[in-house]
């Protein structure tokens, strides 16, 4: 696949008209029986949704947290790939890992000094393109890190706003 001949349109037409880039992602959670699950439209597709074992759920599904950090990687993932084609990069393989740590004694209202939520997360890009120069590379970390969605919105929190309806 040629990406820069796939994004050249797109890009045309943001510059053409910046207004158009714009756009906004949605994400539904729904109630299911139990108080530990929950479904989430995406859209595109339904998800299933549970408490950590850690805090009471069954275990056998993803939590919150599982679908954080799957997000990141599915996003550091796609954007490595998408930056090593538009830069020529020959690759074997890219795989990337996330792994995020957190207390849950913060969670469950048992330590105040435990945060809630991820107080650490590591991701671990292993890419395999023996004929790439370090330079290459190193530009390709960098790329990567700069156009993920994701790393870039841990990185730099936007601004949340909450609504209440009833």
């Amino acid at each position: 696949m040629d990406i820069r001949s796939v994004q050249r349109p797109l890009k045309d037409q943001y510059r053409q008209d910046p207004a158009s880039s714009r756009i906004t992602l949605t994400a539904h959670g729904k109630q299911t029986e139990a108080p530990i699950s929950c479904s989430i439209d995406l859209g595109r597709a339904i998800y299933n949704a549970q408490a950590h074992k850690g805090v009471g759920g069954a275990g056998t599904g993803a939590c919150s947290g599982d679908l954080l950090l799957g997000a990141l990687a599915a996003c550091a993932q796609i954007t490595c790939q998408m930056v090593a084609a538009a830069m020529g990069i020959p690759t074997e393989a890219i795989n990337v890992r996330v792994e995020g740590d957190l207390d849950l004694q913060g969670t469950l209202g048992l330590s105040k000094d435990a945060p809630v939520g991820f107080h650490d997360i590591r991701v671990t890009f292993d890419v395999r393109a023996p004929q790439a120069t370090a330079e290459q590379l190193s530009a390709l970390r960098a790329k990567t890190e700069q156009y993920c969605v994701v790393m870039q919105t841990l990185q730099h929190a936007p601004r949340i706003e909450s609504e209440w309806k009833e």
